[in-house]
C-alpha cells in the first residue's frame, strides 16, 4: 500500500508575509509538518505542493519533494482541493491514501499520525479528519437580528460537569486522510465514510496571524 503524504504551501499570504517558513520554535513553520510527516514510518513520501522558490528550497533541505504548482492555482482564491487534484495529475507513481497536512498546524501530538493512518485503514473509512473537544457554548446570530443559543442556557453546565454529549467538537485542520479513490469520485478530501482521530483542545490552535505565532511558541513552552 503507497502512502503519500502532501503539504499544500503556497507563497502568498496576506496577514503573515512569507508565513510558511516564518521560524516557529526554531525552524521554519512548513519544517514542522515535513518532519512529522517523515516521522511516521507508514508514509512512504513527502511532497510539497508549492508555487513559492524559497519553500522549495527550505522544504527540500528538510526532506520533501518538491510539487512545482502553476500560478492560476496558487491564488487566494485558490482551494486546497486544486491543490491535490494537481499533485496526484502530476505525480508518476499511483498512491493508495493521501495524508493531507497543512502548514498552518505545527503542533500535533508525537506518533499521532501513525494512530491515525491505523484507525483509517482498520476502520474502512473513505476519509478521516483529526477533531477537537472545545468547552465553549455556541450561538447563532439570526436574519432578525437577534442572537440564538445552540444550547440550553437555562440549564448552563459547568465545564467540569460536562458530558460527552455537552461538549462540541471542531475541526482543527491539522490532519486529513483520504484514499485516492474517494477523491477521484467526489473531487474532497472529505465525504464518504468518514472517521476521525481526536486531538486533545491545545492542540486545536493554528497559525493565521502575526499573534498566533506568539501565542503558540508560549503554548509549547508549557508541554
Amino acid at each position: 500500500m503507497n502512502i503519500i503524504a502532501i503539504i499544500p504551501a503556497r507563497g502568498g499570504s496576506k496577514e503573515v508575509l512569507g508565513k510558511n517558513i516564518r521560524e516557529f520554535n526554531g525552524k521554519p513553520l512548513i519544517t514542522h509538518s515535513i518532519e512529522y510527516a517523515k516521522s511516521c514510518d507508514l508514509v512512504n513520501s513527502v511532497y510539497v505542493s508549492t508555487d513559492d522558490e524559497r519553500i522549495s528550497v527550505i522544504s527540500s533541505d528538510s526532506g520533501a519533494k518538491i510539487i512545482d504548482r502553476p500560478s492560476n492555482i496558487s491564488g487566494d482564491t485558490a482551494t486546497t482541493e486544486s491543490a491535490i487534484e494537481h499533485a496526484l495529475s502530476t505525480l508518476k507513481i499511483t498512491p493508495n491514501i493521501i495524508v493531507l497536512l497543512q502548514a498552518t498546524s505545527p503542533l500535533r501530538p508525537l506518533n499521532s499520525l501513525h494512530s491515525a493512518i491505523n484507525k483509517f485503514i482498520n476502520g474502512g473509512f473513505d476519509s478521516l479528519l483529526s477533531i477537537s473537544p472545545t468547552h465553549r457554548f455556541f450561538w447563532k446570530i439570526e436574519n432578525d437580528g437577534t442572537a440564538q443559543a445552540e444550547y440550553d442556557f437555562m440549564n448552563r453546565p459547568r465545564r467540569q460537569d460536562m458530558t460527552k454529549d455537552d461538549i462540541r467538537y471542531i475541526e482543527n485542520g491539522s490532519v486529513y486522510i483520504f484514499t485516492r479513490e474517494h477523491f477521484e469520485n467526489i473531487g474532497n478530501r472529505l465525504g464518504g465514510k468518514i472517521g476521525y482521530i481526536e486531538f486533545p483542545e491545545e492542540y486545536s490552535y493554528e497559525i493565521d496571524i502575526e499573534s498566533d505565532f506568539i501565542f503558540l511558541e508560549n503554548l509549547l513552552k508549557t508541554q
